[in-house]
């Protein structure tokens, strides 16, 4: 079953650091919403429903239904989560709109199948994940919740770049297009054995030097 996410929202009447502050406290997160040739618009959205949205990582890729005073319903995307250094409370979202006939820019997350069947992690190979997400362009009807990345077939130093992932039609990664690139996905490198391990770990060892001991005291 697809996931589907909905927001009640009001619209902010104070804006500034302490405003937003005393929100908080109220358990209250200030937000955002721009884009689609209309003015932006200062949000604010319960925290409890925040919280439980952000829990699901279907929520950063997915269209969702913001519904704001006077039963006016936007379709939007969730671009960007501001938390705090430490505590990780969300401070603030942005929330862009969306047309059904404007392509969008959204950050997918890849999901890696069949590391457990793969060649190459059956012979003891190590997967190595250089990416966990990437960014598409696609109309908001097309836009996928994830992009599978099937490591079944790869054996040991073999790569998975970007322009080998599959994806729906109309969906089209973009650093996968931008001129030269074509970075490394996952791959697949051989295990490290004792002897490596041990010379890795000996090369930062050095030997002691001819002559090398204590000092000798003055007289």
């Amino acid at each position: 079953m697809e996931a589907s996410f909905e927001f009640e929202v009001e619209e902010r009447k104070t804006t500034g650091t302490r405003a937003a502050r005393r929100l908080r406290r109220e358990m209250k997160i200030p937000a955002v919403l721009y884009g689609g040739g209309e003015a932006p618009v200062q949000l604010l959205l319960g925290k409890n429903q925040v919280d439980k949205n952000l829990q699901q990582e279907a929520v950063y890729s997915h269209i969702l239904t913001l519904k704001l005073p006077g039963s006016k319903v936007v379709q939007a995307i969730l671009k960007e989560v501001q938390r705090h250094p430490s505590k990780e409370a969300v401070l603030h979202l942005d929330f862009q709109r969306v047309k059904a006939d404007e392509a969008i820019h959204v950050r997918v997350p890849l999901h890696f199948m069949g590391e457990d069947k793969s060649v190459g992690v059956k012979k003891g190979g190590i997967v190595v994940r250089n990416m966990t997400d990437v960014e598409v362009s696609c109309l908001p009807g097309n836009l996928p919740e994830f992009i599978e990345v099937d490591l079944t077939n790869v054996d040991i130093g073999e790569t998975i770049h970007l322009s080998d992932l599959k994806v729906p039609e109309g969906v089209t990664i973009i650093e996968a297009h931008e001129e030269g690139q074509d970075p490394a996905v996952v791959m697949i490198q051989a295990p490290i054995s004792e002897q490596q391990l041990e010379a890795s770990l000996g090369e930062g060892e050095e030997e002691p030097g001819e002559g090398a001991g204590p000092e000798e005291e003055e007289e």
